[in-house]
């Protein structure tokens, strides 16, 4: 055979790696026992369409356990050349978007495997179909493979438009004089005559500033002319924005998270109430100066525009507008900002139009509505609106906040960007860290101490999301993950690329088990066994009723990740605790109690 692109060592690695996360939304084993699997190429489209992804052949999961197909190579070899005349086929796939180095085959303890590598789609390619049909679209979600709905698949044809933005459709049922919002209008005016006093534009008409806004446009081919959605979105009246010509699903919606009730709704909300013009630019104006009141230093406007601010204030206007200008509003779906104590969460209806590995690594940005854009950045709001990627990953992290978090949601699709309010360096990491490590702890470098406060914040940590929080590359990262484990900082589970790593919780008793003599590890044996006792000891006098797991371990202060995976479980086993649900182990507030 053909030497692989992986040597054995790594491809074992790899393979054990992605069994390791079992099936999710990115990766999918697949018989191939009887043949070549018909299914790939719905999961083909499904991944290409989303967020990419690895498909496994060869290899069937079950329940949570793995069989290998004990393929032979002859017909590894067989299918391959099956999948690359099946990509270039237009009968049976519309585009082929893969490399020869996506495709790699080996053996894995005696059975051959093929593990296929597919990426996200360039914007202009999506939708990827199959079977010479171009409403036949997949897309992927957490229960696999689903074939969009027609609605799904025009969205996707839309965006797929470079040359023809979403909100530059003109709407000659509307006039400037009717439906346009005329205080907003004026008030964005004097906004940007403050922001830039000699602009040129400020001396227009307001249906020529709308022309050069894209508010207003002709289209001489089409011969029409009149407000563009974007127009309405930014400065029209709500009435005239959720007519049914218009953008009827519109709904933006702030809601702020202050109680401490968990059972409260919400404590403050800005919406479309009937007692103002909520459109984009209202709204934006309400919103933004609650949103900047939640970092520490102080901020103030005028007339609009920054006057002092951080970084972080950068990137949270930065999230902020790109929510905005990134929003399908033709999605029956609302616009959500929420903020809580300790985060601010953008929520916005849509599917990404750039790979996720884009966002945290920069690049050119691709705006929905560049119209929008264009408005926003006109004012001052943002140096360039749309595109703040860059802004928003920086400020965090000049703030020392836990990194953004970026999630694609589908059915109906949604964009969420969570901006953390948990500094990795506050008093509360720092004091655990210092009395969990001791003296060791004045030995940290600055990028040990990140990861060890991004281990212990978010319960566990990988090296690619460290990459995101420390400047460093992926190797050094290695290395740096390798020397704690190394001193018994951390703990590792997982094979290869998908290794995950937490904090060691029987730190101390570890390093004695490091000294030297057999007998001190004899006494370090029992040591951490009455420790783990204590722990299950702490749970049980901590669930005396129902209680989450992120109750559980505020009560006992050990980890998250510790818990659930090493001692919840024998608990339960051991008859100890039980579930608030027994029929639904993953149920999503799932509680746990002492065992009467």
């Amino acid at each position: 055979m053909e030497k692989t692109l992986f040597d054995n060592i790594e491809f074992v690695e790899r393979l054990e790696s992605l069994m390791e996360g079992y099936e999710s939304t990115d990766i999918e084993f697949k018989s191939a026992k009887g043949g070549f699997p018909g299914s790939l190429w719905e999961t083909y489209s499904a991944f290409a369409n989303t967020q990419g992804g690895v498909i496994v052949l060869g290899v069937k999961e079950k329940d949570g356990h793995f069989m290998i197909d004990n393929l032979s190579e002859d017909q590894i070899q067989r299918y391959k050349s099956d999948l690359w005349n099946g990509l270039n086929n237009k009968s049976i796939c519309s585009t082929n978007i893969l490399k020869d180095s996506d495709v790699q085959d080996g053996e894995y303890n005696g059975s051959h495997v093929l593990v296929i590598n597919v990426p996200r789609a360039q914007r202009t390619q999506i939708p990827i179909y199959i079977k010479n049909n171009p409403d036949n679209v997949f897309k992927r979600n957490h229960e696999g493979d689903y074939q969009c709905t027609p609605d799904n698949v025009r969205r996707m044809y839309a965006d797929a438009d470079v040359e023809h933005t979403r909100d530059s459709r003109i709407l000659p049922e509307f006039t400037i004089e009717e439906d346009i919002d005329n205080e907003s209008l004026q008030q964005y005016k004097r906004i940007v005559s403050a922001h830039s006093p000699s602009h040129p534009w400020l001396s227009l008409s307001d249906k020529e500033l709308l022309k050069k806004l894209g508010g207003y446009r002709a289209d001489k081919r089409e011969k029409k002319e009149g407000l563009t959605i974007a127009g309405l979105l930014m400065f029209g009246k709500i009435d005239s924005i959720t007519d049914q010509y218009c953008c009827p699903n519109y709904f933006p919606d702030y809601r702020e998270y202050f109680s401490n009730d968990p059972h409260a709704r919400w404590t403050n909300r800005v919406y479309a109430d009937g007692t103002w013009e909520a459109n984009l630019f209202q709204f934006y104006l309400r919103v933004y100066n609650k949103l900047a009141a939640a970092l520490p230093k102080p901020f103030a406007l005028s007339n609009g525009i920054r006057v002092e601010e951080t970084s972080a204030h950068v990137a949270i206007r930065e999230a902020f507008i790109n929510a905005l200008v990134h929003c399908d509003y033709s999605i029956n779906a609302s616009l959500i900002v929420e903020q809580h104590k300790d985060y601010i969460k953008f929520s916005n209806p849509g599917s990404l139009l750039i790979p996720m590995d884009q966002f945290y690594h920069g690049g050119e940005s691709v705006c929905r509505n560049k119209y929008l854009q264009q408005m926003f950045t006109l004012m001052g709001a943002a140096e360039k609106a749309g595109s703040g990627a860059d802004k928003i990953l920086q400020g965090w992290k000049e703030a020392d906040y836990r990194s953004p978090e970026l999630k694609e949601r589908t059915q109906p699709d949604k964009v969420e960007l969570k901006l953390p309010l948990v500094n990795l360096l506050s008093a509360d990491i720092l004091s655990y860290l210092k009395s969990h490590y001791g003296e060791a702890f004045n030995e940290l470098t600055h990028d040990e101490l990140m990861t060890l406060a991004t281990c212990y914040s978010e319960g566990e940590v990988t090296n690619y999301r460290l990459q995101i929080i420390i400047d460093k590359h992926s190797a050094d990262i290695t290395k740096l993950l390798k020397a704690l484990c190394d001193k018994g900082f951390l703990t590792s589970y997982g094979f290869g690329r998908g290794t995950k790593y937490q904090i060691n919780e029987e730190y101390e008793l570890s390093s004695l088990q490091n000294d030297d003599s057999k007998g001190v590890s004899k006494g370090v044996s029992k040591g951490v066994r009455s420790s783990s006792e204590k722990v299950k000891k702490d749970i049980l006098e901590a669930c005396s009723d129902y209680a989450s797991i992120e109750e559980i371990a505020s009560k006992v202060g050990k980890s998250i990740v510790y818990l659930k995976n090493k001692i919840i479980p024998q608990m339960l086993k051991d008859g100890l605790l039980e579930w608030q649900y027994p029929n639904a182990p993953r149920h999503p507030y799932q509680k746990y109690r002492t065992k009467k």
